[in-house]
């Protein structure tokens, strides 16, 4: 295979530690090649020094002649002042943009709810997030860097940027680095993983289930050193071969060393077990949604929801943005009272919330975290162990150097670690985790799952993290169209009933060309005064948004009703501006 680019004897250090020492590796044609590790140890700062963003304090970054290399950072570089379409398509005319499928499928896939003319300054984070992943795929590159591509991108939108990096190349072509907590996604890409840790960089073959086999062999052969990591990964492959077997009958992935592996290992979770003990702790009734609704000002956000959510139960909620997830959530907890049906709450209910935006440790940010572990309780009990709070923290991967630091100082996956643990020691019955894989790195979602694995209790979770969802879930729903509908098939129901409802839309909207040459005078005129009422109208909603958008970056974030429904409102406006825009561009083939 052809040379694309890489590293030799490649050294990096910081003021207080050494990231990258002697790193020798290199990308060719057709890798497709997966970055894992702990944050910190250097993923993203490898990403940059192969894209050429950042110089090596030693050794060499080697590149062959005429490589084009894009790359995605973590920061936003979006230029100020730039709309969506300048963004994207630069000050390419319409009609070269337009007429190049590739172009037109990212546009679809990533930002087709935009408006095309919109300034990107208006836009929310993750919207100009999304907006930077379409510019750098519309362009031509040998070789793509992505760090953490699939940030706020929903189930729905990682899949079509997984098709679309498949389908980007022929298989003996281009090069492909990718940074991401993904692992679903890293085993649909990947052809072959690459681990940063103390300072080096370690290959694997294969995707994340090919690793997870590899690193299991290492550390067997390290035991002494590894025996905690070397249960953990173990457990973990015991899932990949039992719960998801499609991922690992990949060619590369050694099916009979894997069985030989985990042949007394026991299944991740004993759910006769559990369920008794979950029974035990909340009697029979947990919450009942009776043909429950929503409804925020005009719109009706959740309408008809029937669901009888039973003690250990373990179950995962789906649907786009702003389809109302965080309604149901709220519902669930009390936070959002229902506008139509009822919720019945059992009385030995006892919630216990992991939200996304570190509501709990708001009040103690300025305290130590020794300080916050000595006023909570004194143990808690893991598989029939016995570990003080902050053995129960080490196990989630926290640092035990990081227990002098004050909370507020702590990064994003710190935090994260220290709020779970919070959540727990309170003894909840019922939890609810919303988007729990953000901020945090592979290790840290296995570690976070391992322990759900002997947690005795209600469990409903909010992700696009399509392989946690599968993970620590026994089913999933949907909210389709307001409604709660039960998935036997999981996500890739989910997938297809999003895809048929598209396309169904997409059909019954299209104007046929023999409806377009019968109309009359009168029709046609009809039709341009629509055109003319919709355009208007289009520009008021945008401006709707961008308003409501604005407040809410300074609403309270302690208030979780208020926010929730901020946000659904601004769902709501978003959903009627892509209809508005799908039927702007019905009249305007008749009008023109």
């Amino acid at each position: 295979m052809a040379f694309l680019l890489g590293a030799e004897d490649v050294h990096l250090e910081y003021p207080t530690r050494v990231v990258l020492d002697s790193i020798t590796l290199g990308v060719n044609e057709g890798d497709r090649i997966g970055v894992v590790g702990r944050n910190g140890d250097g993923k993203s700062t490898l990403l940059r020094l192969l894209a050429g963003d950042l110089e090596p304090d030693a050794g060499r970054i080697t590149r062959r002649g005429g490589v084009r290399v894009g790359m995605l950072n973590q920061a936003d570089t979006l230029p100020a002042g730039a709309t969506v379409r300048s963004a994207v398509v630069g000050a390419a005319a319409e009609h070269v943009w337009a007429s190049d499928p590739r172009i037109r499928d990212v546009l679809a896939g990533l930002v087709g709810d935009l408006e095309f003319d919109a300034v990107v300054d208006t836009l929310s984070g993750g919207q100009r997030r999304r907006v930077a992943l379409a510019a750098l795929l519309a362009g031509d590159w040998d070789v793509l860097a992505l760090d953490e591509p699939t940030n706020h991108l929903d189930v729905e939108g990682i899949n079509w940027l997984a098709g679309h990096l498949k389908g980007r190349w022929a298989g003996n072509a281009g090069g492909l680095l990718l940074v991401t907590h993904d692992r679903w996604f890293l085993d649909e890409v990947a052809t072959a993983t690459w681990e940063v840790h103390d300072r080096i960089v370690e290959p694997f073959e294969g995707g994340y289930a090919a690793y997870v086999l590899q690193r299991v062999e290492r550390d067997r052969q390290a035991a002494a050193v590894e025996a905690k990591r070397q249960n953990l990964m173990r457990k973990e492959l015991a899932w990949l071969r039992r719960g998801a077997p499609a991922r690992t009958a990949k060619p590369k992935f050694r099916i009979d060393a894997a069985n030989v592996l985990i042949e007394d290992v026991p299944p991740p979770r004993d759910r006769l077990e559990l369920n008794r003990l979950a029974t035990a702790r909340l009697g029979k009734d947990v919450v009942d949604l009776l043909d429950a609704g929503v409804t925020f000002g005009e719109h009706e956000v959740l309408r008809d929801v029937e669901w009888r959510i039973a003690p250990g139960e373990r179950t995962a909620i789906l649907g786009a943005n702003g389809a109302g997830k965080s309604t149901l959530l709220g519902l669930v907890a009390g936070t959002v009272q229902p506008t139509a049906g009822r919720v019945k709450r059992g009385r030995t209910v006892k919630l216990g919330v992991l939200d996304q935006q570190f509501q709990q440790l708001a009040a103690i940010a300025g305290d130590r975290v020794r300080e916050v572990l000595a006023r909570t309780r004194t143990s808690y009990v893991v598989e029939g162990r016995e570990l003080t709070p902050a053995q129960l923290l080490e196990r989630l991967g926290f640092a035990r150097e990081h227990l002098s630091a004050r909370v507020g100082e702590l990064s994003g996956g710190q935090k994260r670690r220290l709020q779970l643990l919070l959540v727990l020691l309170d003894e909840p019955n019922v939890l609810i985790l919303d988007e729990p894989s953000n901020d945090v790195d592979t290790d840290m979602l296995t570690a976070l799952e391992d322990l759900l694995d002997s947690w005795p209790g209600t469990l409903l979770v909010v992700s696009h993290d399509r392989y946690l969802i599968e993970r620590v879930t026994d089913q999933q729903y949907a909210i389709l169209d307001g409604r709660l509908r039960h998935l036997p098939g999981g996500v890739d129901e989910y997938l297809r009933l999003r895809a048929d409802a598209g396309s169904a839309r997409r059909a019954s909207a299209a104007p046929t060309p023999a409806a377009t040459a019968e109309l009359s005078g009168a029709e046609l005129r009809a039709a341009q005064k629509e055109l003319a009422s919709v355009e208007r109208r289009i520009a008021r909603l945008s401006d709707e948004i961008v308003r409501a958008e604005h407040a809410l970056a300074d609403h309270d974030h302690s208030d979780y009703v208020g926010l929730s429904e901020a946000m659904a409102r601004i769902g709501d406006r978003r959903s009627r501006l892509a209809d508005l825009e799908e039927r702007w561009l019905e009249l305007s083939e008749f009008v023109d």
